[in-house]
């Protein structure tokens, strides 16, 4: 399949001009900034805890373990619920797990398995919201701005990802890590907020899913038998488990081979998301879907990451990185818009679930075994990381050369 054109000529921000993707945009990017501030937080916190890699990878997958378990069901409930509903329910929980996380940090009592408690009430909450805020997307712009609007909200989060860490290292820098917790918990008023004052009679809801037998089954046959759904699905299934792992991978770098700490780690995490927002306005002014630009994006990541990994400069990694987060959005943007569009309404909230899995579901296998790697040698595991984007290429490549698959 090509890479496919807008059907129609669309304005770069013309999402922005439905009044309640305006609103639910500003509030969403107020808590992404802040859960961006978190994460960098809890790498870090972990770190002060026990200085091991090995800890820090699992963590990271306690963190993430329940959106692999969870979200296939999940993706089903969202079908089948109230997007809007939901998503209150979610932010409101995962503002009070950051808030209690930040007290307990302030008040000196922190041990490592409050950290592991959290992290997987975080990632219970997650495997909700994830699908939940992707299929809820469509229903405020409607089938035809849907690509815009995607492209669009991945620009933004990756904005927070620039401005997160550099919130992170100026609060632990002044007054603790326990604040970056507490100011992620307070964020959340943003997006509460704009999701109780969205004009309902605004909203495009189809109708939702009824509950039978075997529907669980039925998104993922409907997800194999769609080279479209079916590609992305397992190119991110790679890149995410080995690839995404920058939480375990980027602070591992800025101790060893680069000699440095949270500053370091900032920075670099501030230069991916840099390259992220680069390549988000690049897709609002190219907007293209189709595996063959995952696959053009998935060999310029694969080719960034190893030099990333090769380098002993700070500047040199930050440089990298841009490209690296360059790279990085245009795979995702591609590859999500590539499956919401092919993804009868029906089965959205079901195939978006299957992206959030391969995607963030990932992570507890990848961030344990990325762990392990950088706690020998960091270098490794971003070796790692740029040969499985080489991978997901070829496994793309294998996919558009199949004969297309059968009814299940």
């Amino acid at each position: 399949m090509d890479a496919e054109p807008y059907p129609a000529p669309v304005r770069p921000l013309a999402a922005f001009s439905v009044p309640n993707y305006r609103r639910f945009v500003v509030g969403q990017s107020i808590s992404l900034v802040g859960s961006w501030t978190e994460t960098v937080a809890q790498a870090l916190l972990v770190l002060q805890l026990t200085r091991s890699g090995v800890w820090l990878g699992l963590a990271t997958a306690a963190r993430y373990l329940p959106v692999l378990l969870l979200t296939p069901y999940a993706g089903l409930i969202v079908d089948r619920a109230d997007k809007r509903k939901l998503l209150l329910f979610t932010q409101a929980s995962l503002a009070v797990l950051s808030l209690t996380l930040g007290t307990i940090v302030l008040l000196g009592v922190i041990q490592l398995w409050m950290v592991f408690a959290v992290a997987l009430g975080f990632g219970v909450l997650t495997a909700f919201d994830n699908p939940a805020r992707m299929a809820f997307v469509p229903e405020i712009v409607g089938q035809a701005l849907i690509r815009n609007a995607i492209t669009l909200n991945s620009t933004l989060v990756n904005v927070a990802r620039a401005v997160g860490p550099v919130v992170a290292a100026a609060l632990v820098a002044s007054v603790g890590v326990g604040w970056c917790f507490i100011a992620n918990g307070v964020s959340f008023a943003g997006v509460l907020a704009a999701l109780l004052t969205l004009d309902i009679s605004q909203l495009i809801v189809g109708l939702r899913v009824r509950p039978h037998a075997h529907q669980l089954r039925e998104g993922l046959g409907y997800a194999r038998r769609v080279p479209e759904i079916l590609a992305p699905l397992s190119m991110m299934a790679v890149i995410g488990t080995f690839t995404y792992e920058f939480e375990v991978s980027l602070p591992l770098f800025a101790r060893g081979p680069l000699g440095g700490g949270a500053t370091t780690y900032s920075w670099l995490m501030g230069a991916f998301g840099l390259g992220s927002v680069l390549g988000g306005i690049y897709c609002t002014r190219h907007a293209q879907t189709g595996v063959p630009r995952m696959i053009r994006a998935a060999g310029v990541y694969m080719a960034a990451m190893l030099a990333t990994a090769c380098t002993d400069s700070l500047a040199a990694a930050v440089i990298l990185l841009v490209l690296v987060g360059f790279a990085s959005i245009i795979f995702l943007t591609t590859g999500n818009s590539t499956i919401q569009i092919a993804a009868a309404p029906p089965y959205r909230g079901r195939v978006t679930a299957l992206w959030s899995t391969a995607f963030v579901g990932s992570t507890p296998i990848g961030a344990t075994i990325i762990g392990v790697l950088g706690a020998a040698s960091p270098r490794l595991a971003l070796l790692v990381g740029g040969a499985a984007c080489g991978t997901a290429a070829l496994v793309g490549i294998a996919i558009l050369a199949a004969p297309a698959p059968g009814p299940a």
